[in-house]
């Protein structure tokens, strides 16, 4: 087990900088609309999150909690969008999390039997594909 160990960190290592950071490990973008199997959607349509600064890595968002992450724009229009892909929300994608987004994260928790608080939790990030 620790030779298998040492031997993909030598790997891992060995590879060039710009390969491990341009789609090996981290997407080019990580708030990107993902399917049950993972697979990433862009959307037609541009909305004006889609410019704001984003972590490049979807590892940055997994280790952040919900209360920070709803205070990121980018992070807000990208469950913005996901709410609306799913039919639970009809505002606009401004990146701000606004009592509407809080209804239609409590519509969501209700459908899939959660406990219905309106506020981000990591069941609503995996219900809606989200790191």
């Amino acid at each position: 087990m620790h030779r298998s160990l040492i031997l993909i960190l030598a790997v891992i290592s060995l590879l060039p900088l710009s390969a491990r950071a341009n789609g090996w490990f981290c997407s080019t973008d990580a708030l990107a609309q993902r399917d049950e199997y993972g697979l990433m959607h862009q959307g037609p349509q541009f909305n004006q999150t889609d410019l704001a600064p984003r972590s490049p890595c979807r590892l940055g968002y997994y280790l952040r909690s919900g209360p920070d992450l709803v205070t990121d724009p980018a992070y807000v229009g990208a469950l913005e969008t996901s709410l609306r892909r799913l039919g639970y929300y009809c505002g606009p994608v401004d990146g701000v999390f606004s009592l509407e987004v809080s209804i239609a994260i409590a519509r969501l928790q209700k459908n899939y039997s959660q406990r219905v608080t309106g506020t981000l939790t990591v069941a609503v990030r995996r219900v809606l594909y989200l790191p």
